[in-house]
């Protein structure tokens, strides 16, 4: 698990590159939207995940992507929501809400549940077995992932963070 960015869910941080970086993606929608989709107790919640933030990425103005890195970047994180949800679904009793947050440079997920495990790539990762790759998945293609466990003490909110395309 990466412990180098623990910042409670929703603060992604300071800016990289300083006050002076720019590099707004051409969409419209102002930089910094939250997106929420509740998921407690819906079924087909890794195809309604993927399907919102699919939505959330044409809205964004990742798709149509105009270039192969475009789409890649946006295949990226269809991936990754995919393999975040299901784990919750799998290993911590299913999601209770994913969030996407576009912050320009950076695209932030997280996905909340009420269980009371960590994620972790399985090591040593085996390539030619079936299952287990999620979270190997998510190390391999985010720039940084977490988890942040609830002040309460009941669950956790499982984040990582994509570079958003060029």
């Amino acid at each position: 698990m990466s412990t180098t960015r623990p910042y409670p869910p929703g603060d992604l941080g300071p800016e990289p590159g300083g006050a002076g970086a720019s590099a707004a993606p051409a969409a419209a929608t102002p930089v910094g939207q939250i997106r929420r989709l509740r998921l407690a107790g819906t079924r087909g919640a890794v195809a309604r995940g993927r399907d919102f933030a699919r939505q959330a990425l044409h809205d964004w103005g990742w798709l149509p992507a105009a270039s192969a890195d475009r789409r890649a970047a946006a295949e990226d994180v269809l991936l990754v929501v995919s393999e975040l949800v299901t784990n919750a679904c799998l290993h911590a009793e299913g999601p209770e809400e994913l969030r996407l947050r576009w912050a320009g440079k950076v695209l932030r997920l997280e996905v909340s549940d009420l269980g009371a495990g960590s994620p972790a790539p399985r090591s040593p990762h085996r390539p030619g077995r079936p299952g287990g790759h999620g979270m190997f998945i998510v190390q391999r293609l985010c720039l940084d992932w977490g988890v942040v466990r609830n002040a309460d003490g009941t669950g956790k909110t499982v984040w990582a963070e994509l570079a958003a395309p060029s």
